[in-house]
């Protein structure tokens, strides 16, 4: 076991990592690097319930002061590691420090893809990726605000919620087709494209925002391609984000899509780690690499590498799953979509409570629950155990999914 170890990153990976060390037996020095002046902190609720002003501070920590005191962590905030020296096992901080590492683990998590239009750098243009956007956005997110958000993923579509619901005159410009087009069905999308009508957001799909934004110093106006204009008082990018793979590239560690790790989190240096949003690892449930921006990831892949350090090897192999909370919906998505052939839905749209089903020749390979827990729990066991579903009976609400699950897994 290492006597010393260095975490790059104070992220949710990073604040899991400390913690299963220390559950895990790791008595030794642990030295955690984080960029942002914040403890380890939950990053979901930043477009929903703290940007909306119903969550504090505080609840968003994965952990408290009294706990990294309590268990002699070495915090370094508003700090950045800048350079790896793997020959000589030390990293060097953006305060000119130096510390030494038995092990290394790169939790250096990713960042948001900006604007690269004219007008970019104008007052008034906001991502939403750390508790200083939210701060920086809260002081122009009041009723009457004239809002338009580029980008109609999980974090657009979030953010269009609590805003239209503050009563902020909110507009959705996307350039798919239709909302939330990467990650669910049309007819999924659809439900959810008509809440948001219903609710007052304006959507504008199928229209290229990336022309210019306009304004004397500060936000006034976006003109797309096509020479629409729609007028803002502030505009909010979710334009999607990268992995921040900058260190461990320039410390010659490999990386496509990320820090190419193994199932124990192990990167092409046997003394340095990854784990989270900047890693591409191995998932032999699904046969495929993966890079993972999510929670779940974080946390399991976190607790993987802190078994690792404490010698005690368990492979990271587990079906993704994410979620979403729009207005009184819960969306919770469990496995990969994209390799999809049909889609069953259970359940009725008018209720807001139902299931879409992805098969792949009659495998289940993904889920998106709306409002729908047991679907939800279920069907991480099903496709974890590969099981295969008739279509017609998995869309008969008459048989009870607890039942048709069990004799599916049986």
């Amino acid at each position: 076991m290492p006597n010393s170890i260095v975490i790059a990153g104070a992220g949710h990976a990073a604040g899991q990592a400390v913690v299963s060390l220390r559950q895990g037996g790791f008595s030794g020095r642990i030295i955690m690097v984080g960029e942002e002046p914040y403890l380890p902190y939950q990053r979901p609720p930043l477009s929903k319930k703290y940007l909306s002003g119903e969550l504090e501070l505080e609840r968003m920590y994965v952990r408290h002061n009294k706990f990294y005191a309590e268990h002699d962590i070495d915090i370094r905030l508003s700090t950045r590691v800048e350079e790896i020296n793997r020959k000589d096992q030390l990293v060097v901080l953006s305060n000119g420090q130096q510390e030494s590492y038995d092990r290394l683990v790169l939790a250096t998590g990713s960042h948001v893809r900006k604007l690269q239009i004219p007008g970019h750098d104008l007052e008034g243009i906001h991502y939403l990726r750390a508790i200083e956007d939210v701060h920086k956005i809260q002081d122009r997110f009041k009723p009457g605000a004239r809002l338009v958000i580029i980008g109609a993923g999980y974090i657009g579509m979030e953010t269009a919620a609590v805003a239209v619901t503050h009563g902020l005159d909110t507009t959705v410009v996307e350039t798919a087709d239709r909302i939330m087009a990467r990650a669910l069905a049309p007819e999924v999308s659809a439900f959810f494209d008509q809440v948001h009508r219903d609710a007052g957001v304006k959507i504008l799909c199928g229209r290229d925002p990336n022309a210019e934004i306009l304004g004397n110093g500060k936000v006034e106006a976006l003109r797309g391609a096509d020479g629409m204009e729609l007028p803002a008082d502030l505009i909010i990018a979710g334009i999607g984000i990268l992995p921040t793979v900058d260190i461990a590239e320039q410390a010659g560690i490999e990386c496509e899509n990320g820090i190419l790790v193994d199932e124990f989190c192990r990167t092409s240096d046997p003394n340095i780690m990854a784990i989270g949003d900047c890693t591409n690892h191995p998932n032999q449930l699904l046969n495929k690499r993966l890079r993972l921006e999510s929670v779940h990831n974080a946390q399991e892949q976190a607790k993987t590498a802190a078994a690792t350090l404490c010698g005690k090897l368990r492979t990271y192999n587990q079906i993704p799953w994410f979620w979403s909370d729009q207005y009184d919906l819960k969306l919770q998505i469990v496995g990969l979509s994209g390799e999809h052939d049909e889609v069953i839905i259970r359940g009725d749209f008018a209720e807001r409570s139902f299931a879409a089903f992805y098969m792949q020749e009659d495998l289940l390979i993904a889920v998106d629950a709306v409002n729908s827990a047991r679907e939800f729990m279920l069907s991480k066991k099903l496709i974890a155990n590969g099981a295969r579903l008739e279509p017609e009976i998995l869309a008969d609400k008459s048989i009870d999914f607890k039942d048709l699950a069990k004799a599916a897994l049986s």
